[in-house]
C-alpha cells in the first residue's frame, strides 16, 4: 500500500475476523471492500467480482449467518464477525449438501455466478429448511446468471432442501 500524494506507505487497518472458522487478520486500507479483502488479502478466491455494485449476487458471503453482497461492505465492517465463504461450506473435499444438489442438477454453466447462489441458498436453506418455489425465487432474484434459465438452478435448490428434510437436517 502506498499514499501516492507522499509516496509513503499508507496507513493500514490491521482487521481480524473469523473466516469460514478460522481466526484470520491482514492489514488492509481502510476503503478496501469485504470481497476484494478476501480474494487478495486472505487468498479466498472463490468469491466472484462482477458487477461491483450489489446488483448480481456473485460476491455473496455469509456475515453472522446472514447473506451479503462482499463488494458493498468494507472490509473494516467485518472486523470481529464471522464470514463465510464459499470455500468453508465444504468439507474438505466433499461439496456440501448444496453444492452437490447443484452439480446434480447440472444448475450451471461457466459457474461465476455459482459461489453467489450456493451462498444465498445456504442463507436460506438455514432459515428455511423446506421452502416453496415461490420463496426461492424470490431469494434468488438478487442473484443473476447469463447462462441458464434458472430453473435447473431452481430444481438444485428444491433437491438441497428435499434431502435436508429427509436426513433431518437443518439448513
Amino acid at each position: 500500500m502506498t499514499d501516492h500524494r507522499a509516496n509513503r506507505p499508507a496507513p493500514g487497518v490491521e482487521i481480524e475476523l473469523v473466516v469460514n472458522g478460522a481466526t484470520r487478520s491482514a492489514a488492509t486500507e481502510d476503503r478496501v471492500t469485504l470481497a476484494d479483502f478476501l480474494r487478495e488479502g486472505l487468498g479466498l478466491t472463490g468469491t466472484h467480482l462482477g458487477c461491483e455494485h450489489g446488483v448480481c449476487g456473485a460476491c455473496t458471503v455469509l456475515l453472522d449467518g446472514e447473506a451479503v453482497r462482499s463488494c458493498l461492505m468494507l472490509a473494516v465492517q467485518a472486523r470481529g464477525r464471522q464470514v463465510t465463504t464459499v470455500e468453508g461450506i465444504a468439507d474438505g473435499d466433499d461439496l456440501s449438501p448444496v453444492q452437490l444438489a447443484f452439480r446434480e442438477s447440472h444448475s450451471f454453466q461457466c459457474g461465476f455466478c455459482t459461489p453467489g447462489f450456493v451462498m444465498s441458498t445456504v442463507a436460506l436453506l438455514a432459515g428455511n429448511p423446506n421452502p416453496d418455489e415461490r420463496e426461492i425465487r424470490e431469494t434468488l432474484s438478487g442473484n443473476i446468471c447469463r447462462c441458464t434459465g434458472y430453473e435447473s438452478i431452481i430444481e438444485g435448490v428444491l433437491l438441497a432442501a428435499r434431502r435436508n428434510v429427509e436426513a433431518g437436517l437443518p439448513g
